[in-house]
């Protein structure tokens, strides 16, 4: 889930995220007996640059403005190439020699596939593509502190207009949501995870406000804070039962 938009994939599907987003997830079906397995994959930019330069793929010009995160139909043969790399990691000594091999064939399969205009991020060294990357890593290491829309915009070199306009297409929400998004969450952690109480967790990621916080709060999980942890502990105590 990012913001209002769900994305669902499963073993006939893969995802993509070009830049580091405030997503939640959940995973539906899980058992001892049918654990939930998952590969994920990070992509280096110079591997990515250095296959589509020898593969002959140029960036096209509206490549910028696409959204960071989608999912796709996995077809055979990328499927089968994460396959051979996933089995290599039981030979250490043959994923030292094949696993980059493997690892350049998976990425070619993906700029050759659906998925290729956003792999194409990756390669992007400059252009608004890169800029955005640069302000999400901003937001992500400032989100306590007060937002100057201002001030982002000219550190990256772009307008507020058009920060705004690239921002909402690359991440699906506007600066400001961004920001609420990784507070909100980082405050849930925090009442889970460190067990504050949620004036305090609010106040960490800068809500000065207990009040407002916890109507923030319940308008993005559904619950106020108290509310929403207990119910999130009492899942965790019956999993663990199970």
């Amino acid at each position: 889930m990012l913001g209002e938009d769900r994305f669902r994939y499963d073993p006939n599907h893969y995802l993509i995220s070009t830049v580091g987003l405030p997503t939640v997830s959940q995973i539906d079906v899980a058992s001892p007996e049918e654990p939930y397995l998952g590969l994920r994959l990070v992509l280096d930019p110079a591997v990515v640059t250095s296959t589509m330069v020898e593969s002959g793929l140029v960036p096209r010009p509206n490549d910028g403005s696409v959204k960071a995160i989608a999912v796709s139909a996995l077809d055979a043969d990328l499927l089968n190439a994460c396959l051979r790399l996933v089995r290599l990691l039981e030979s250490p000594e043959q994923y030292r020699a094949l696993g980059p091999l493997v690892i350049r064939e998976i990425v070619y399969r993906l700029l050759t596939g659906e998925q290729g205009h956003r792999m194409r991020h990756l390669a992007t060294i400059g252009g608004h593509a890169h800029r955005m990357v640069r302000a999400v890593k901003k937001l992500q290491e400032d989100f306590a502190k007060p937002l100057r829309i201002e001030d982002v915009a000219r550190e990256i070199g772009m307008s507020v207009s058009g920060f705004h306009a690239h921002f909402k297409a690359v991440t699906a929400m506007s600066p400001l949501q961004f920001q609420k998004q990784l507070r909100l969450q980082e405050a849930r952690r925090l009442m889970i995870a460190e067990s504050l109480d949620a004036a305090e967790a609010g106040f960490q990621v800068g809500y000065d406000d207990a009040s407002h916080f916890s109507r923030e709060y319940k308008r993005h999980f559904g619950d106020p804070p108290i509310r929403d942890i207990h119910n999130l502990r009492e899942l965790t105590l019956t999993s663990e039962a199970a």
